[in-house]
């Protein structure tokens, strides 16, 4: 009698084969939600890098049609670190810098004049690049 109780009692227990089921699943799970994570986290970061795009580009116009002196008129952007920045009349208009903060330029000024400007990012998603210029 107590012999069948020890052995129910040790039957209870998990066997080293169902672990080891159980840790692959959770291997393959978090894999899977690894690989689900990053490749969000470059689609968030190539949709800021549009926005900034976006973002000059209407400063950039805004400060060719109401800049008091040198009227219609880009300003100059400058490219400090791989950080683009451009101010209009001395007011900084805009500031952008790679969401990633690696380091490398992603951002680049292709033409910056008073004519005509052209800004270009590289996107991480396709290796692809974007780019906006002058609407005037």
């Amino acid at each position: 009698m107590i012999k069948n109780k020890l052995f129910i009692k040790l039957r209870s227990a998990f066997t080293l084969l169902e672990l080891l089921v159980v840790i692959g699943i959770i291997a393959v799970l978090v894999s899977i939600g690894t690989i689900s994570y990053s490749s969000a986290q470059k689609k968030a970061r190539d949709a800021q890098r549009r926005a900034d795009l976006h973002l000059a580009q209407n400063a950039m116009e805004q400060c060719y049609s109401t800049q008091t002196t040198n009227k219609f008129q880009y300003p100059t952007i400058s490219n400090n670190s791989g950080t683009l920045s451009a101010s209009c009349d001395g007011v900084l208009i805009f500031s952008i810098t790679d969401p990633k903060n690696s380091g490398s330029n992603v951002y680049s000024v292709a033409d910056s004049d008073a004519d005509s400007y052209t800004i270009t990012a590289t996107l991480e998603i396709g290796s692809t690049s974007i780019s906006v210029s002058n609407q005037q």
